[in-house]
């Protein structure tokens, strides 16, 4: 198998640290055991460490995909102004060797993260490309789409919990099915390719799971090879049938975007496919699964919403991504040696940002433990600390929560939850199930 050593970055000579004598923090952030902690559990590290109004240097992730001898470990950024700053300074801190904390070949980065793995001049072109896709036009196709699939998932929910005599699992029958769904429909897949998308889908954004991918590397790796494998092949295809039959579709409208006589190639449109697919799916499956989970234990959040919900729920939707922080990690790599709150970074070192801790961080967000839906101003940094990768389906995601949070309420605002199953990851927080019990209001 492979090493990083093996591995050319571009922009960046290596991927590991010059400095293998660095002591390393008391504070654990890098095994499978803080990965397995509750929200609570590991804010109580986030809070140490946040405290010292540094940064600080973490073993490598335990257990890594591939192994690099000279992967000496990572910079922690736990503070929201500390992920602020080096999310701005993307000429310091670059993406294009990836915005995992393990390291993945190349290939995996290139095909796999589109534009999160890429820094300017070709991240400026991508982006622009990609962001001439969603018209006002192509957005209210889609917002139409979103409140249907939304209605057709709270149907599924109700009718398995009655079929199970009350109880189903929310995840797999309400939370996952709705992006999927959206997805889906946006890019106008087949009905004969859905079934085996929706496979690749989950494949995808649950790598960690041993009972998704197995249990061994190579079988990680050969399941996200062929996840992405598929996604490029179906997404291409279906590119070079809209080129020559254009339809409503995104796909259709990402193989005519036009900027400065340059087009997505197929395997661009293949990248951000893939791209969509994971994040997609999951800020609105682990959000959506996480608010119902903080609703049943904070039944007076609950009641506060309800008194007004259609009005209420945008507010609502931003303290409910605040509190999930679906994604908890994104790494930048030091393109060059320099100085950052005392500490001496080195060129090629991973430099990872904490959003789970820095949603937390009391000096930015008042009472940050706290469940509010009425919080206002929220200035979470869920989506980004800003900066040029602040997260381009942003508004996708909100109108994703707030059309599923909105149906579900008013159809069984009752609703509640068991205790979730998680499935450990360093880079989301994964609501692999949870059991529900919907009474239709």
């Amino acid at each position: 198998m492979a090493t990083t050593s093996d591995i050319h970055v571009p922009g960046v000579t290596t991927t590991a640290s010059g400095n293998p004598d660095r002591p390393y923090d008391e504070v654990d952030l890098s095994s499978r055991a803080f990965c397995s902690y509750n929200s609570d559990e590991r804010e109580k590290s986030f809070a140490i460490l946040r405290e010292r109004g540094t940064i600080s240097w973490h073993p490598p992730f335990e257990e890594q995909l591939i192994e690099d001898p000279h992967d000496y470990g990572f910079w922690a950024i736990t503070t929201y102004d500390d992920l602020v700053e080096v999310t701005r300074r993307h000429d310091d801190f670059v993406s294009a060797p990836g915005v995992l904390m393990e390291n993945l070949p190349p290939e995996f980065v290139e095909s796999g993260q589109s534009l999160l793995g890429m820094d300017p001049p070709r991240h400026t072109l991508m982006r622009r490309l990609v962001a001439a896709a969603f018209t006002p036009k192509q957005m209210t196709r889609i917002n139409d789409m979103i409140r249907t699939n939304a209605k057709g998932a709270v149907d599924n929910l109700l009718a398995k919990a009655e079929a199970n005599g009350g109880e189903t699992d929310f995840v797999e029958e309400c939370a996952g099915l709705m992006p999927m769904n959206n997805i889906n429909d946006m890019m106008d897949v087949p009905e004969t390719e859905r079934r085996r998308a929706a496979h690749e889908m989950k494949v995808a954004v649950s790598w960690n799971d041993p009972d998704v991918v197995g249990d061994t590397k190579e079988q990680v790796f050969g399941a996200l090879f062929q996840a992405i494998t598929y996604c490029h092949g179906l997404a291409s295809t279906l590119a070079a049938e809209r080129r020559e039959r254009p339809g409503k579709d995104l796909i259709s409208t990402l193989a005519a975007a036009e900027v400065d006589g340059q087009r997505l190639t197929e395997h661009e449109i293949g990248s951000f496919f893939t791209l969509l697919t994971v994040a997609g799916n999951d800020t609105t499956r682990q959000s959506t699964s996480h608010a119902l989970k903080a609703l049943t234990d904070h039944p007076e959040q609950r009641a506060w919403l309800l008194e007004d919900l259609e009005a209420r729920m945008p507010g609502a939707v931003e303290e409910f991504v605040r509190w999930a922080t679906p994604v908890t990690t994104f790494r930048r790599t030091a393109a060059r040696d320099l100085d950052f709150r005392g500490q001496r970074i080195t060129k090629g070192d991973k430099v990872v940002m904490f959003y789970a801790s820095a949603n937390r961080d009391g000096r930015r967000i008042e009472r940050p433990n706290q469940l509010d839906l009425s919080r206002n101003p929220n200035p979470h940094i869920t989506f980004g600390g800003g900066g040029i990768h602040h997260c381009l389906g942003n508004q996708l995601a909100r109108t994703q929560l707030r059309a599923l949070l909105t149906e579900l309420l008013t159809r069984a605002p009752r609703i509640r939850s068991g205790e979730p199953t998680m499935t450990p990851s360093n880079l989301l927080h994964i609501v692999k199930a949870l059991p529900c019990t919907p009474e239709p209001g």
